[in-house]
């Protein structure tokens, strides 16, 4: 039997703040590179949970000035 959570398509985390930070290589609203970004519809449920699971590590990294060494 198929796991539901695997199927379960998570929405894109895209605020509507398309900037690309120069140093982070990260968007400044969504906090995904451009290569996830462009990737996104095409990427699996698990692939973008996995993108997600980042999402809060890369603000946390940027909010404590450690993303920008």
């Amino acid at each position: 039997m198929t796991d539901p959570s695997s199927i379960t398509d998570p929405p894109s985390p895209c605020i509507g703040v398309c900037t690309i930070n120069e140093q982070t290589q990260w968007c400044d609203g969504c906090f995904r590179s451009l290569d996830e970004i462009a990737a996104w519809w095409n990427y699996s449920p698990a692939q973008k949970r996995a993108v997600l699971a980042q999402l809060d590590g890369r603000l946390t990294r940027i909010m404590d000035g450690t993303a920008f060494d």
